[in-house]
């Protein structure tokens, strides 16, 4: 099994910066893809910022050039920096993983961590 877990989100003030940080644990063979989603009340669950393995990125078009993914592949750990808030970010940010654990390939998730843009 996987686990992963997130933390770095808390209130912060529009215009205000906060990072994410989700390390993988467990019995990991290997992971390709890493990313970070998003749900706001009301709305459904959405792509926020995606790494692969090599270090190729892929960002919703709402975030693109204020937030930044990284990922550490000897420590399982994927980051999310995220710059120039708004309370439009405000929503649960949850870790997922495209791992392979045993012999199976398979998608996991972190609990989520709130993230409140208000001032």
């Amino acid at each position: 099994q996987v686990q992963l877990v997130e933390s770095g989100g808390g209130l912060v003030q529009p215009g205000g910066s906060l990072r994410l940080s989700c390390a993988a644990s467990g019995s990991i063979f290997s992971i390709n893809a890493m990313g970070w989603y998003r749900q706001a009340p009301g709305n459904e669950r959405e792509l926020v910022a995606l790494i692969t393995s090599g270090g190729t990125t892929n960002y919703a078009a709402s975030v693109k050039g204020r937030f930044t993914i990284s990922r550490d592949n000897a420590e399982n750990t994927v980051y999310l920096q995220m710059n120039s808030l708004n309370p439009e970010d405000t929503a649960v940010y949850y870790c997922n993983a495209d791992a392979l654990a045993g012999a199976v390939w398979y998608d996991y998730w972190g609990q989520g961590t709130q993230v409140t843009v208000s001032s």
